[in-house]
């Protein structure tokens, strides 16, 4: 089954990260940190992807090295816990939301980005 955020530009859902991370003290620049490791993106293909309209689901598709560390994410995004979501793309935009969620609440950089495992 193919969802709504699929065919949304990933540049229309990025501000809603930013914003999220803003309002609790947090930058533009961590939040583009944590989907550079997501996905292996440089800063200028990020911004890219942003500008361009890319969708959602292309936007992961065409990532270059999604991180494998990005398996040790776990817990709840909307009442959803995000290891158990069966649908791979979806997962993904799961632990992506979970990884802002988890700047917003001041988690430490190296926790979010798994690297103090």
């Amino acid at each position: 089954m193919a969802h709504k955020i699929y065919g949304m530009s990933f540049g229309s859902v990025y501000p809603h990260y930013v914003t999220k991370a803003e309002k609790k003290r947090r930058t533009k620049a961590e939040v583009d940190e944590i989907l550079r490791w997501f996905t292996g993106y440089s800063q200028e293909e990020l911004e890219a992807k942003i500008d361009d309209g890319t969708d959602y689901e292309s936007f992961l598709a065409e990532a270059p090295s999604l991180n494998p560390d990005r398996t040790l994410i776990k817990g709840v995004v909307c009442g959803v816990r995000v290891e158990d979501v069966e649908e791979e793309t979806m997962r993904e935009i799961r632990y992506i939301d979970k990884l802002v969620d988890e700047l917003a609440r001041g988690k430490a950089m190296e926790k979010i980005l798994r690297s103090e495992q």
